[in-house]
């Protein structure tokens, strides 16, 4: 996979952002400016973006400026659209080849410094903001140290720690020695029956999540022999959605199996994860509820790819990587033309974090024009959040999240990968 290049003096600035916007106003003069409301691609050209106290005042036809006091940044070379958004990350690790030996010699301070590295590539590839489901709880951490300014990261909704049931997806203690598995409970995401997932959702609502997670099949890395069969019932996904709904929460859950998916969907979930062996019907039932669909093709070929490195994951877990990684984008492609709402997700840790717009060739070669594919991770995926107030578009009123790359990425989608400018809620984080 490719690598990022930054310049060097982003390099100095790990932590600290290049520029602050508060403090007067900016004027971004943008060369072409992807309309990301319109349902086909719309390009203006030689437009102004004005940006006071991290929002956006104004959009304005021709390069404009103020009395002479004002910030104006030249992006006049440049295709300008909305900070972009991954509804799908694990900001806390990434993969390696003892990735399973560091869950039982890491601790919580060696999580939280990785998370760090892992934000700041997030951010400086121009994911202004990401939806990070499911961690041991340092996520949570992460997010609030990036909204209080004490360290550089795009702007996190998190899920905390993910739930399944017993042996589930979710299980800290698949794999371990059976004297070293105990009992863990729905303080640790495990969950039987309704009563205990109920107590599951409180318990992340009470530690701070942003929304919930659940596993209602199996998975590909957890140390488990089965990735996609059924594993919660649909009155314990009901118990969960309405639990979660009480408290204002979204659902999402990670599927691979069709069952699993059916019942996750009929019982109100918000967005299915993955959708590997999704078939017709589930497809159906996902535009009849209004299901959102993050696809996370990127994932799919990372763990083949790994899968194909001998001793890379345990033995449990190759079979799995082999069979379910390379199905990902051709579901995705029958998605999409069968009309599914589609969210853009990528599944970054079990890839590196920073190359996330990978996924954008991903889906273009599956047959999804360029800009459908930047309208899911805009626009739609702004939808999908909850936050189409305040992101996934270039309007006044709503955040001064602002991305720019050379070219023009619905003609060729590959310089999304080569992010130039990035700007979040009014500060300028890289500029080349």
């Amino acid at each position: 996979m490719p690598r990022f290049r930054l310049p060097a003096l982003a390099a100095l600035f790990c932590v600290l952002p290049l520029a602050s916007a508060f403090a007067q106003k900016t004027y971004l003069h943008c060369g072409r400016l992807l309309d990301m409301r319109a349902g086909k691609a719309q390009t203006q050209t030689e437009m102004t973006i004005v940006v006071e106290k991290g929002r956006v005042v104004a959009v304005q036809s021709g390069y404009t400026a103020g009395s002479g006091t004002e910030v104006v940044i030249d992006l006049k070379n440049k295709t300008v659209l909305p900070g972009l958004i991954d509804c799908h990350v694990h900001l806390e690790g990434e993969t390696s080849k003892d990735g399973f030996l560091k869950e039982l010699t890491e601790n919580p301070a060696d999580v939280a410094f990785g998370s760090l590295d892992h934000a700041r590539k997030t951010l400086l590839a121009g994911f202004t903001t990401v939806r990070d489901l499911g961690g041991s709880g340092v996520n949570v951490a992460l997010r609030n140290a990036i909204n209080r300014g004490q360290v550089t990261g795009p702007r996190i909704f998190t899920a905390g720690k993910a739930i399944s049931g017993t042996g589930g997806h979710m299980d800290p203690t698949n794999g371990y020695r059976q004297d070293l598995m105990g009992m863990p409970g729905p303080v640790d995401g495990v969950a039987n029956g309704p009563d205990q997932c109920r107590q599951a959702v409180r318990e992340q609502y009470k530690r701070g999540s942003d929304l919930i997670k659940i596993a209602s099949t199996g998975g590909v890395l957890s140390v488990a022999k089965d990735g996609s069969s059924a594993q919660m019932t649909e009155d314990e996904i009901k118990a969960v959605v309405e639990t979660a709904r009480d408290l204002g929460l979204q659902v999402a859950c990670h599927a691979h199996g069709a069952e699993g998916m059916k019942r996750a969907i009929r019982a109100g979930v918000v967005s299915i994860e993955h959708g590997t062996l999704m078939d017709d019907e589930t497809m159906k039932l996902m535009k009849k509820f209004g299901t959102w669909y993050v696809p996370t093709i990127t994932a799919g070929k990372s763990v083949a790819d790994s899968a194909r490195i001998p001793n890379y994951y345990p033995p449990l877990v190759t079979p799995k990587a082999l069979a379910i990684g390379p199905k990902l984008q051709g579901t995705f492609g029958r998605a999409y033309k069968a009309g599914v709402k589609i969210a853009f997700g990528t599944d970054a840790s079990v890839y590196r974090h920073g190359v996330n717009a990978l996924e954008f060739q991903y889906m273009v070669e599956a047959g999804m024009p360029a800009y459908e594919a930047l309208r899911a991770a805009t626009a739609s995926a702004a939808e999908l959040l909850g936050q189409s107030d305040n992101l996934g578009t270039l309007e006044a009123g709503k955040l001064a999240d602002v991305v720019a790359v050379d070219g023009d990425p619905t003609q060729d989608i590959k310089v999304m990968q080569r992010v130039r400018f990035v700007m979040k809620q009014g500060v300028v984080y890289r500029q080349e």
